[in-house]
């Protein structure tokens, strides 16, 4: 492929973590100044990819190269002595602290190397500025700057320490549409200079305006790599979605009861201006499975996190079995709403706690007697659920970080089954499991749901959210684009509905 010239090379790039290959043969070229464009579905492997270029991780397999010549680094600091930048979608600055001393924190201009030489840092902030054609002081405090800006300061910082690679992961997911343009004159100008500038994003439209080369990846693998030119949304969706396979099958024709929980224009503001979650209304009803699949940033898990009252800032209704639902979290729990949440070690298990413990944490109350807990009764209801489940322990007594992921998330699901709700919320309930553990926990749900619970589940699987799902509700920028029946829902539809701010790829059907 002739063009601009390689600036660095990846052939045959694996990268294996217990129980997952994240990346399987990846062979990948970063053309200098030209934007290489990066797409893949969540999962797909593009920020292992970049965490390798940017020597946050190690490839377990294959080569690097830089102009030809073999690299391997081993830290960040390797990286960016080698001119590599990467600015996360998560800004990565101190709010209290001016943007010069953000600029070059750890990498301090000093006198004599004592004192810090605060009139050379501010020098030096204004000339990345005028590179950038930004006016922004190097003494203001970053806290104080818009999310424009500050997109603006974590690129200078990278430029400061001379980066003539640019990694830039969804960089205008919390711009304003005047602020992607700002970024975009940027992009050009660094391009313009020689940068080469790596762009992942799932804005498609984007992708299509400012990409020179575009390389898809699915499932660790690399599907389609060319140059953009005549690449269209059609084609991206393609090879990002690929044919659907995954299969999960019902155990008998779907039977629904009558509404059981109902969201009205539930909202939750962004710090800083804008909606994580603008206006969504849903409905449920008893042994319906409603899927909700989106992107990183369409705001499903701060939905979940709305119903389940964990932001008491939050506007909007949220009924159960047709009664409003307010308060905290205990109480709604105690309504008859459950939440899986999408980390399961952080926020739905105690790891020093055994198998029992964490299945009857959310339900104690129940097994209270005269102000002390009755012991062979909770004993009694963990291994009945444990057997329920499936979950395989030689006794519910092991700490529960002893099991499986799969079986570990069985211990979440049981822990909420254990308050008997009515409507069960499972955020990313297959992530970090192996393929039979995956199918164990749908055969879960398919079961639950069949006992007439009903359940609302996030994914950002499209084949999980189409096989498993009666209906599905699709989100991008917060809000939901589309609801669809499972008869009439497939992949191109709903990837072409939780496209951020595009046309929502109609034609790619």
């Amino acid at each position: 492929m002739s063009g601009p010239p390689i600036g660095l090379s990846i052939r045959g790039g694996t990268k294996v973590y217990p129980g997952t290959r994240a990346l399987k043969a990846v062979d990948f070229d970063l053309r200098m100044g030209a934007v290489n464009v990066l797409v893949g579905e969540n999962g797909a492997g593009k920020s292992t990819l970049m965490k390798v270029i940017a020597g946050v991780e190690e490839l377990t397999e294959g080569r690097m190269e830089m102009e030809g010549r073999p690299v391997r680094f081993r830290s960040t600091g390797e990286a960016e002595r080698h001119g590599i930048g990467i600015v996360f979608q998560e800004l990565n600055l101190f709010p209290d602290m001016t943007v010069a001393d953000n600029i070059f924190i750890a990498h301090e201009r000093t006198r004599a190397g004592i004192d810090i030489d605060r009139p050379a840092q501010a020098a030096a902030v204004r000339a990345v500025m005028r590179r950038l054609e930004r006016d922004i002081d190097p003494d203001a405090l970053v806290g104080e700057l818009s999310i424009g800006q500050q997109q603006i300061v974590e690129i200078a910082k990278s430029l400061a320490k001379d980066a003539r690679i640019l990694i830039l992961d969804e960089p205008t997911s919390a711009l304003s549409a005047a602020e992607v343009e700002g970024l975009f004159k940027v992009i050009a100008d660094l391009k313009a200079s020689g940068v080469g500038i790596v762009y992942i994003s799932h804005r498609l439209d984007e992708l299509i305006r400012v990409g020179d080369y575009i390389t898809v990846l699915r499932d660790g693998v690399v599907t389609g790599a060319r140059s953009m030119e005549g690449v269209d949304v059609p084609w991206i969706v393609r090879n990002m979605i690929g044919d659907a396979s995954k299969d999960f099958p019902r155990e008998g024709p779907a039977r629904f009861g009558p509404e059981v929980l109902r969201a009205e224009e539930v909202s939750l503001p962004r710090q800083g201006g804008g909606w994580l979650v603008d206006r969504v209304s849903l409905s449920l009803r008893e042994g319906e499975i409603l899927g909700i699949y989106g992107l990183m940033g369409a705001g499903r898990t701060e939905f979940l996190d709305c119903i389940m009252g964990r932001h008491p800032h939050a506007t909007g209704r949220v009924l159960v079995g047709g009664e409003p639902l307010a308060g905290d979290v205990a109480g709604r729990i105690r309504r008859g709403v459950a939440l899986i949440p999408e980390d399961r070690k952080r926020d739905g298990l105690i790891g020093t706690m055994a198998i029992r413990e964490n299945l009857t944490l959310s339900s104690l109350r129940d097994f209270a007697r005269l102000g002390r807990l009755d012991l062979r009764a909770e004993a009694r209801a963990a291994l009945d659920y444990a057997k329920r489940l499936a979950i395989k322990a030689a006794s519910v007594e092991n700490p529960v970080f002893s099991l499986s992921g799969g079986n570990q998330q069985k211990v979440v699901i049981g822990k909420a089954l254990m308050t008997r709700p009515k409507v069960l919320l499972m955020d990313e309930p297959s992530r970090g499991i192996d393929v039979g553990a995956k199918a164990e926990v749908f055969r879960v749900m398919r079961h639950l749901a069949g006992e007439g619970l009903g359940i609302v589940f996030v994914t950002s699987d499209l084949d999980e959210v189409l096989s498993l799902s009666d209906r599905i509700a699709v989100m991008a920028d917060g809000r939901v684009t589309a609801i669809l029946d499972a008869a009439e829902a497939d992949a191109a539809k709903v990837a072409s509905a939780a496209a951020p701010a595009t046309s929502r790829l109609e034609d790619a059907a």
